[in-house]
């Protein structure tokens, strides 16, 4: 999943003259806080979508010893709100699917995507090469199954550890 290109250097020109989105703003919601150590959460700009998973019976590239978690994600076209690059533009939708090994890391792993996707931070919209808006991953990596170490998929052996930490840095533990 994702691109090779950092979204920052294909879409640099959205964040002239202040056309880029929003910054993120630090909020509790029903004025309880997730993290355990008391430091606000932040949102992000998300659009409404869903997300579920299940347990397959194979193992990724590289974690042959457990099954796997499918993570899906699924969002409709729609109109951009007041949190969005555009507002009132429409964007496209996204299926996407991503993958963790079932075992303790995953689980908890999975935990704090679970978190960070409520709070609205694993997807965004941006603008795509012809200018077209779009849900697409956000900065917290996410892992396809099977196509090789080029492409960001499994297998990687430190990508659990880079999620974690990623995770951590946004204040999922």
């Amino acid at each position: 999943m994702g691109s090779s290109q950092s979204k920052d250097k294909m879409h640099c020109t959205r964040y002239l003259n202040d056309k880029g989105p929003p910054a993120l703003t630090e909020i509790q919601s029903n004025g309880t806080n997730n993290n355990k150590n008391g430091a606000l959460i932040k949102q992000g700009n998300q659009p409404e979508g869903q997300m579920a998973f299940n347990i397959e019976r194979r193992s990724l590239p590289g974690y042959s010893d457990c099954d796997t978690i499918q993570i899906g994600f699924h969002f409709e076209d729609g109109i951009q709100s007041d949190r969005h690059p555009h507002p009132g533009h429409r964007y496209k939708g996204l299926d996407s699917v991503a993958y963790l090994p079932s075992n303790t890391t995953g689980m908890k792993i999975l935990q704090l995507l679970e978190k960070a996707f409520h709070n609205n931070m694993i997807f965004t919209v941006v603008a795509d090469g012809s200018g077209e808006y779009r849900v697409a991953p956000a900065d917290i990596p996410l892992k396809p199954m099977d196509r090789g170490p080029q492409s960001l998929a499994y297998p990687d052996p430190n990508y659990l550890k880079t999620v974690t930490k990623v995770l951590k840095q946004k204040g999922f533990k």
